[in-house]
Parts: C-alpha cells; structure tokens; sequence
C-alpha cells in the first residue's frame, strides 16, 4: 500500500521484515561467501571463513562453544531435528517427551511423532510451575524435554533457567526454544540446557536460516541422512549468504540493546490504553517478566477475523487467531492453556522499524473500529 497512509506492519510476533543490514551483508556475501567451503580454493576458503565467524557470533550470543553452532532450516524443521534426534539418542531410556502446554504447535507435533508426550499446565500468565516441571521431567523413562524462553503469542518468559536445572538434575536433556527471546534478551547465562534452537526470521534475518546448538556431550543422533556438511549435523552444503545474512541480523539486535527499551515502553502504553479505551478487553501474558515486543489481547463481542480485515482497510496489518496457523479461525492452544478468551483476539508483535507514530495509529483507529463492528452485532 502506498501513499499518505502506508499499511503499518504490527505482525512481527511470526517474522520479523528483514532488515537493512541483513540485506546489504547478504548481498555483499554473493560475491565473496558463494564458494563450497569444503573445498580448498579460495572462494572455499572466503566461505568456510565467513561460516566460523557466523559460528561464533552465534555462539557468544548464547554462551556456547562455535563448534556447537548448526545452521539448519526453518523454525519448524530445526524443533523437528533437535527432538528427533534426542529421541534417537535416548531411545533406550524411554519415550516420554515433556513439553509445556504452551509450546510452538511444530514442537507439540514433533514431540506427539518421537514419543509419548505430557504437556505441563501453565498458569493464567502462561507460566509453568516449576515444582510441577521438575517432578515431571523426574518421571521414569523421560527421553527429553522441550521448553520455550518466551512464548510466541503472549510474550511470558518461563522460569527457563530452573527448568534446565531440574531437567539436569534428573538426567534428562533439554531443547530450549529460545526463537521469541534470541537477540531480545541476554541468553549467556540461561542454565544448562542441552539443545538451544532458534530462527533467524524471528529478529529480521532469511526465513531460510535457523540455528541449533548442541552442547558437547548430548546424546544426539542425526534424524536424516549424514554428509560431510557441518559434521553430518545437517544434510547438504549451506546457503552462507544466507547465515551471513542471519547473523547480521542478530548482532544488529545485540549491538542496540535500546531497541528492546523502547519497544517495551510501547507495548506497556498499548497494554494501558486498550485496556483503558475498550470494555470487555482480556490483555494476555506477564505484564513485566516478557520479551519486550509482543502484545496479545482478546476483545468481547468480537470476531477476530474481522477485527483484522476492518485494522487491515484502516491501515493496520495485526494478527488474529492461532500464531501457528494462517487462519484467523483457528482458536489459539496458548490463550486456551491459560484459561484467557480465544474469541476476537488481536496479537501485535513490534518490529524494529515501529514507532510511537504507529502505535499512537493503532490506539486511536481500534476503539472506533470495536465499536463498529459490536453495533452491527448488537452486541452489549
């Protein structure tokens, strides 16, 4: 949409628009990071370079070792790879899969595949207890457990570091899912986890790029074909302009820790105003212990879909719905797990190109539109 009133981008709760930077670097990397860097010529030798540099960037980022840094695929693909291969590695010691019931739906998918699934409750901010997590990763015959940083939809950080610390204290190995929270929050020291995975589409880089970063000592077992790539951790030569690119990304949101100051302010402002300015509003999630860029909440009498398409003509691009799915007809499993309202819920996820302007375009547009759409309803 162009003109005086460009459509304002409010969906960054999925994907991030890809940034500047990330751009220019993958650009640049076409020219000198093209090369297979398994090979010993010199655009081999620029490539496998700019692979250990991304490697380590990311591995900083997280407090591991470069060595332990696997560029994968999609957000989904590496939760499916980072459980699959546990579930080979721990074969021997069960099938159980512990999970919160508030996970991403690839990693409740991935886990229902590998194993027998529990799903911990969460309370109604979206938070485990963690006395409940710690006597359920003790179980017998748990192959592994998979915890979320942050959630996608209402941004509650979990008690993620005590989780990885009963989880260790039981034996038991722990994929963190940290693709709401890597380059928002400081990861270095987030407890002894055993898989960290995460997605470059998250912070603004290619949607093509994810990271999972396997410590030293994990009984992993590689759920696919082995080549010589990246030790046989994940099939076929990789797209280095590409990590290039990610990585970029990554260190442009580590580099300007202001950006996530300021993004909090203003989802703290909507969580006032649309709280204030609409009746009947369920706003969702830890108004304090949260990434700083996403904001859920549920609006009576509303159809979510159509709350969307009336933001969408005014300007607004938001979603409704489930973030796993396209369809804002599909009832969120999050909202559902926390006891909050799944009808007419609006998620808004800042992007780093989001300003006080955008969210000032959002607070007065929204009250006319819910009042518009409850009178055509004849809602209360």
């Amino acid at each position: 949409m162009t003109g005086p009133n460009p459509t304002v981008f409010l969906d960054g709760s999925t994907a991030e628009p890809l940034l500047p930077e990330a751009r220019a670097a993958w650009l640049a990397a076409q020219d000198s990071g093209w090369g297979d860097p398994l090979r010993l010529h010199r655009p081999g030798r620029l490539a496998a370079q700019a692979l250990d540099q991304a490697r380590a960037l990311v591995a900083a980022a997280v407090g591991a070792r470069p060595d332990e840094v696997v560029f994968t695929g999609s957000g989904p693909q590496t939760a499916a790879a980072a459980i699959d291969g546990l579930a080979l590695g721990r074969r021997r010691i069960g099938r159980t899969m512990i999970t919160s019931a508030i996970e991403h739906s690839a990693v409740l998918a991935a886990t229902a595949a590998a194993g027998e699934p529990i799903r911990v409750a969460v309370d109604p901010v979206g938070r485990i207890d963690l006395a409940d997590w710690t006597a359920t990763v003790s179980r017998p015959e748990v192959a592994a457990a998979v915890l979320q940083v942050a959630n996608h939809e209402v941004g509650t950080l979990q008690p993620y570091a005590e989780a990885a610390e009963a989880c260790r204290a039981a034996g038991v190995p722990l994929v963190l899912d940290a693709t709401a929270a890597l380059g928002r929050i400081e990861l270095r020291d987030a407890g002894p986890w055993s898989i960290l995975i995460g997605s470059a589409a998250a912070f603004g880089g290619p949607a093509s790029v994810g990271f999972m970063i396997i410590r030293r000592g994990t009984r992993w077992r590689t759920p696919y074909p082995v080549d010589d790539y990246q030790d046989g951790r994940w099939p076929g030569p990789p797209d280095v302009p590409a990590i290039v690119a990610a990585t970029v990304a990554l260190r442009t949101w580590l580099d300007q820790p202001e950006l996530g100051v300021r993004q909090h302010e203003l989802i703290n402002r909507l969580r006032a105003e649309v709280a204030t300015l609409i009746t009947d509003v369920d706003v969702a999630g830890d108004p304090e212990r949260r990434v700083p860029h996403l904001l859920t909440f549920s609006v009576l009498y509303v159809d979510g879909e159509t709350l969307t398409l009336e933001l969408d003509r005014a300007g607004l691009a938001v979603a409704s719905g489930s973030a796993c799915s396209a369809s804002a007809e599909t009832p969120s499993h999050v909202l559902a797990a926390m006891g909050a309202l799944t009808h007419g819920n609006l998620r808004i996820g800042l992007t780093r190109a989001s300003t006080e302007a955008d969210v000032d375009r959002l607070i007065t547009a929204l009250p006319p539109i819910v009042a518009g759409i409850r009178a055509r309803l004849d809602a209360p």
